[in-house]
């Protein structure tokens, strides 16, 4: 008799702790590193195929009016990983690789998605480029919630294994360096033996065949097609009509392609699709005159206020929740992911750290009407750029003093007609809103790669 309640004790007990980890769903985002925003197939590019990125739309969502919260990496993942204006906390510029600085990175007091995760019994990992500081007690990711990292510190990195010859991620300085150390796997430097991107693909399905039976959070943070322009012959003999950059951007894409492909084959295969949010985005905008990305057609690329500088390809599919195929056209934000994984785990809030981004799901399900986000922003500190947008209406200040223009974006996407002078009241309405929002926001808390010694150095010779 004992041991029959035990054994009926135990069975509760597995009944209660499945039902409590398949409650909560799990969550991946494949983010890319400067791709363009019509190089996916999913908005219209026919040069490089992406089957498998196109599967999440099709079998979910693309948003076609989606926005990250800063045309450039650094600050744009530190608002992805928040979900928070990273202006909100400093964050504005990319930070330097510094190990010994402590405050060159995201701050401790600003909670990542896996700190916020962590209490409801998530395992997440990040699998990738980090870039929210290399000093280890502040930001390496296993301080910051992470149960598991793959990857480098740095913004960028080289792809083939034979040019990473630096060990030690903490004994350099500078950005060029950052470029050549050995991956890190948690703490430990390990010399990656393939590909990059195929490395990081092989460690994001591993990822997920350890931990399916938790509630899990993986960032598949890829730091293609971010320069260097590298490719191995497998995907570059795939594009024998390209030539120049485009052809290794291509390639490089081709790689992210397949291993999404892998990734959403092993969802399928360990029954986990229909408890998974997938999401697809880029950081930020194409750098189109350094990498040979298509931004078409939008105006402007990386770094800029235009369309062009953060507005990406965005896509979300949680198979059996959503209806597939299907495209929302209201404004939605990289912000918006924080908030939606937060409220479906039912993790705690934080009050004194409010998100500045909304739950998705109601608004697709339709149990929710009106439109996601009544307005976004963009402040550029250092060049003293911003912009507001406001339903079809978005205001653009393109450098301190000068007048403001306005668009409307659902007849003009490449923003050529300025309507400044001819809706003066739109216009003013949306400067009080942009100074409203500007007004609630701190100054950048550290110089940023702009401000390095290489950086300079960089800049000199192109004045010269």
């Amino acid at each position: 008799m004992h041991n029959q309640t035990l054994l009926t004790f135990l069975g509760l007990l597995y009944f209660f702790v499945f039902s409590f980890a398949s409650s909560k769903p799990n969550l991946i985002v494949v983010m890319c590193d400067d791709l363009g925003y019509a190089d996916v197939g999913f908005n219209g590019c026919k040069e490089i195929p992406t089957p498998h990125i196109d599967s999440i739309a099709a079998n979910g969502v693309r948003f076609s009016d989606a926005y990250v919260a800063y045309p450039v990496c650094g600050p744009s993942r530190a608002a992805f990983l928040t979900g928070r204006y990273g202006q909100r906390f400093g964050f504005e510029r990319n930070p330097q690789y510094l190990p010994s600085d402590p405050n060159m990175g995201l701050p401790k007091e600003e909670k990542t998605i896996a700190e916020r995760l962590k209490p409801v019994g998530y395992k997440s990992g990040i699998v990738g480029k980090w870039h929210m500081g290399a000093h280890l007690e502040s930001h390496h990711p296993l301080n910051r919630g992470f149960n598991y990292f793959y990857g480098h510190l740095g913004g960028g990195h080289r792809f083939l294994p034979e040019e990473l010859t630096l060990k030690d991620s903490y004994n350099i300085t500078g950005e060029n360096d950052s470029y050549r150390t050995w991956i890190l796997k948690n703490h430990e430097p390990v010399p990656p033996k393939k590909y990059l991107t195929d490395e990081f693909s092989d460690e994001a399905v591993a990822f997920v065949e350890r931990n399916q039976k938790d509630p899990f959070f993986l960032f598949l943070s890829y730091n293609a097609p971010h320069l260097p322009l590298q490719a191995t012959d497998k995907y570059l003999d795939r594009f024998p009509e390209l030539t120049g950059k485009r052809k290794i951007y291509a390639a490089m894409v081709s790689a992210v392609d397949d291993g999404v492909g892998r990734l959403l084959k092993t969802l399928d295969e360990l029954e986990l699709s229909e408890n998974t949010l997938v999401f697809f985005l880029s950081d930020n905008g194409g750098p189109y005159k350094k990498n040979a990305s298509e931004n078409t057609p939008l105006k402007g690329g990386k770094g800029d206020i235009w369309e062009g500088g953060n507005r990406v390809p965005f896509a979300l599919q949680w198979k059996g929740k959503l209806e597939g195929g299907r495209e929302f056209t209201e404004i939605v934000s990289s912000l918006d992911i924080m908030a939606t994984i937060c409220d479906l785990s039912q993790a705690p809030k934080v009050p004194e750290k409010p998100l500045d981004g909304v739950h998705l799901i109601p608004y697709l399900t339709g149990s929710k009407k009106g439109v996601p986000h009544e307005s976004l922003f963009i402040r550029k500190f250092d060049q003293q750029k911003f912009s507001a947008r406001q339903g079809a209406y978005k205001l653009v200040l393109e450098k301190e003093g000068a007048p403001a223009k306005l668009y409307n974006l659902q007849k003009d996407i490449t923003e050529n007609e300025n309507l400044a002078n001819q809706l003066p009241e739109k216009t003013t309405e949306l400067e009080k809103l942009l100074n409203t929002w500007t007004n609630s926001l701190k100054e950048p808390q550290f110089l940023g790669l702009i401000h390095s010694p290489e950086w300079q150095k960089k800049l000199k010779k192109k004045q010269k």
